[in-house]
């Protein structure tokens, strides 16, 4: 394995720690009408967009298999499948806004904190494992799919999107607010 960047590394862990206890939090503090009440900016309830913040940390594991195998052929290869993906953005939307309707349905509360501590202990265990050369590697990712997919994107980059996408929905929650 080579160097290990600690700083970068430590930082995605800390962020990582703090999503957690904030997911937590908002789940402990949060009621039945809570949950089901509309949020800010999207047309989920609270408990749906919670499931979605957690499949930001899920979809990170995918994307990391993807882009081990991706950045291992030319890049043009992953332009072009991020070039489909793309083109597929309005099916991904309904497939997007829909997993988490049905999701909240199967995954309650707790359940739904156990997969965050479970998916986000695995991608620390991967982290952990990283060599300076592998956090270099990425491919190209559609664009249109979501606002932090970046055109290129690292493996480094890849362990910094979930909790970049965890907090910009945690704004859009409305747990705590009357009404």
């Amino acid at each position: 394995m080579g160097e290990r960047s600690a700083w970068d590394r430590q930082a995605v862990l800390d962020d990582y720690a703090r999503a957690r206890r904030t997911f937590h939090a908002l789940l402990d503090g949060a009621t039945p009408a809570g949950l089901a009440r509309p949020t800010n900016g999207t047309r989920w309830s609270n408990g749906q967009l919670l499931w979605h913040m957690l499949f930001g940390y899920v979809v990170t594991r995918v994307l990391l298999g993807l882009a081990r195998v991706f950045s291992r052929l030319p890049r043009s290869v992953s332009k072009g499948f991020a070039g489909v993906l793309n083109a597929g953005t309005r099916p991904f939307d309904a497939i997007n806004y829909l997993g988490p309707c049905a999701a909240v349905k199967v995954f309650g509360p707790r359940r739904t904190g156990i997969a965050l501590d479970r998916i986000t202990g695995s991608l620390e265990r991967r982290l952990a494992e990283e060599s300076e050369h592998d956090l270099a590697r990425g491919m190209h990712y559609p664009v249109r799919w979501d606002p932090f997919f970046k055109d290129f994107m690292t493996l480094a980059d890849l362990y910094r999107y979930p909790t970049r996408h965890f907090d910009f929905h945690h704004r859009q929650l409305t747990l705590g607010e009357r009404g």
